[in-house]
């Protein structure tokens, strides 16, 4: 089996940002999972150099084009290791390679008739590098970049796009998971519902020279779909290399949906005029918006991963992207987010998880997996992590990466309630449950491989860290290959473990978005209050923090949620509070409960939820695990009392 997974090649008109960042995480993490299946992997990332807009953003550097390309270009080469990314291939459209690959297509195309030239009027968007159609306009303005396009008319060729029309339709109709998710492959057919205009694949030297020449005429160059799409073949050897002949048909491409026309209708029907057969699958995902508003450089508010990688830690933004958008839709970026769930999932949940068993494994037995007793059998989490390796490899195939971590979560929480049900510190004192003990060790020890396992393409780092600690070499089949790996029951007894820091400690202060997008442009942002010596802080500080008593009215569960819940609390008036407090109250034990919060902190969402304020706790530990001690007034007063 093959896999070539590509992602857009970047326009270099601009730095690597956010949603760079998500969909180059989202193909490596898709090539990472095809090779835990064993699968031969091909995955390629670029730039995309000529055109337009660079020439413009090369004159506003005072700089010639290829100057300012091999500069950008280099950014997002190096990039992607910090964000642990590891292409195969890095393409550029100014490759020697990839422009004889054009030219030759573009030859290719033309002697068979499917490109010709002729005059034409029309509605030029600069920033989309295309021609309008009326229909296409909102209130007069390009959809994209809100500006009236300019009205040109000028001679340039044309690709025969029209004479495909109804093949690519009828390709559409048989292939169901040719386009996904559905939405968009309706989108396109829609789109295809109306005649297919030819496109425009040239443009004068007279007003572009910053391209590759049209091999039939040195008056013109190519435009810029017609050049950056064929990269996608150029980079596995097109057209006799054997790297294509292996991987061409096997060809995902990922892509966000402000690309979908090229890549659903200008793409295929350019390989049918190649005789090329249509690339395999396309997958379409949607925007990253910032604390709820879409990035912009106007804004200011674009957010740079090599800031975001200092701030949070690769492990925790890789986790956070994958889990936090459903593929397909738009999803909003905020440093609370992600804080909650570096601090929910990863600290208290998965983090607490390996501290914990590992540390039981230490203090039993010598730091040792132990020889199960089966007289003790228990296959509580033999069954769990069974039911996650099913919807997990579904899940990563579909692309549905958010429900597949879920599943792995759902293993992870079991895995937490199955150390308190058994009590393994209770165990090591009763000497005739040593081999229960040992069972319980045992299948805690299975569940952290299995977690190590298919955590690896998702947070690459963290994952080898884990297997490490649980004995196994990087290279192990047991933590490195599904088909070997993915059932229960592989640890040896007398594998020794080995010592870690904590994988993820809890991030008790987290840069914001925004701050993290002015730091990269070196602009300005506000001061932090200042703290004082030693963390003594003033007074007048201190009343700047609005503590009340509240009571609790209604408590339900966060959906896809077993640390969250959703508390309304009357303080005096309503408001909603999302806390990580469900491992240790029910929902009987705080209906009508009296309890402290911040009342006036920021509201932040979690998990989709506004949450405006804090309720306090205390944070103890009670048999090697953290609990949750609420704080609540000693009498019962009324609710908006305020605490001094």
């Amino acid at each position: 089996m093959t896999t070539y997974i590509t992602t857009p090649i970047y326009y270099v008109n601009a730095q690597p940002h956010l949603g760079h960042a998500y969909t180059t995480v989202v193909a490596d993490t898709y090539s990472r999972f095809k090779r835990l299946c064993g699968e031969r992997v091909r995955f390629q990332t670029g730039t995309d150099e000529h055109g337009d807009k660079i020439v413009k953003a090369a004159e506003a550097e005072d700089v010639e084009p290829r100057s300012y390309v091999d500069r950008i270009s280099a950014m997002f080469r190096d990039t992607w290791p910090l964000l642990e990314v590891q292409a195969d291939h890095f393409i550029r459209t100014t490759d020697p390679a990839h422009v004889e690959v054009v030219r030759l297509i573009l030859q290719k195309v033309y002697d068979r008739g499917d490109i010709y030239f002729d005059e034409y009027s029309g509605l030029y968007c600069r920033g989309c590098e295309r021609y309008l159609t009326e229909k296409e306009l909102v209130d007069g303005n390009c959809p994209d970049h809100l500006t009236p396009p300019q009205e040109i008319a000028e001679k340039n060729y044309f690709f025969r796009m029209s004479r495909y029309q109804q093949r690519l339709i009828d390709h559409i109709n048989a292939n169901p998971e040719f386009i996904t998710p559905e939405r968009y492959r309706n989108e396109v057919l829609a789109f295809l519902a109306e005649p297919l205009a030819d496109l425009c694949i040239s443009r004068p030297k007279s007003r572009l020279t910053w391209g590759i020449e049209l091999p039939f005429d040195d008056n013109f160059v190519t435009y810029v779909w017609f050049d950056a799409l064929i990269n996608y073949l150029t980079g596995i050897g097109y057209p006799q290399g054997p790297d294509f002949d292996e991987f061409w048909g096997a060809a995902e491409h990922l892509i966000a949906k402000d690309i979908l026309k090229p890549h659903a209708i200008y793409w295929p029907t350019m390989l049918m005029a190649m005789d090329v057969p249509l690339y395999k699958k396309l997958h379409v995902h949607g925007y990253w918006n910032v604390d709820d508003t879409k990035m912009s450089k106007s804004l200011g508010n674009v957010v740079r991963p090599r800031e975001l990688v200092e701030a949070f830690g690769v492990d925790t933004l890789r986790y956070f992207l994958l889990r936090e958008m459903s593929f397909g839709l738009d999803a909003s970026f905020g440093s609370e987010t992600i804080v909650a769930r570096q601090n929910a999932d990863l600290a208290n949940d998965l983090g607490n998880l390996f501290s914990r068993a590992t540390a039981m494994v230490w203090k039993y037995r010598d730091g040792c997996t132990p020889q199960p007793d089966s007289s003790a059998a228990d296959d509580t989490l033999a069954r769990a992590a069974e039911a996650m390796l099913v919807e997990y490899r579904q899940a990563m195939v579909d692309f549905r990466f958010h429900q597949g971590l879920q599943a792995v979560w759902e293993l992870v929480g079991i895995a937490n309630k199955y150390i308190v049900n058994n009590a393994p510190w209770v165990l090591a004192k009763e000497p005739d449950q040593a081999g229960r003990l040992d069972t319980v060790l045992y299948n805690l020890l299975e569940t952290l491989r299995l977690l190590a396992l298919v955590l690896r393409p998702v947070m690459p780092g963290a994952a080898a860290k884990m297997a490490a600690a649980l004995g196994y070499g990087e290279d192990d089949p047991a933590v490195s290959l599904l088909a070997e790996g993915g059932r229960w029951g592989l640890a040896a007894a007398g594998r020794k473990l080995s010592a870690i820091p904590a994988l993820f400690p809890r991030l008790e202060v987290a840069k914001s978005a925004a701050s993290t997008a002015a730091d990269s442009k070196g602009g300005s942002k506000a001061d932090p209050a200042p703290a004082g010596e030693q963390g003594v802080i003033e007074f007048s500080q201190f009343q700047k923090v609005a503590l009340r008593v509240a009571e609790v009215v209604a408590v339900e569960p966060v959906k896809n949620s077993h640390k969250l819940l959703k508390i309304t609390v009357a303080a005096p008036e309503p408001r909603v509070i999302v806390a990580g407090i469900a491992e240790d109250y029910s929902a009987e034990e705080l209906r009508g409960r009296q309890v402290l919060i911040v009342a006036n902190l920021k509201p932040a969402k979690i998990m989709g939820i506004s949450s405006q304020g804090m309720i306090l706790v205390a944070r103890t530990v009670v048999d090697g695990r953290e609990k949750m001690v609420l704080l609540g007034p000693a009498a019962k007063v009324a609710p908006g009392s305020i605490v001094s």
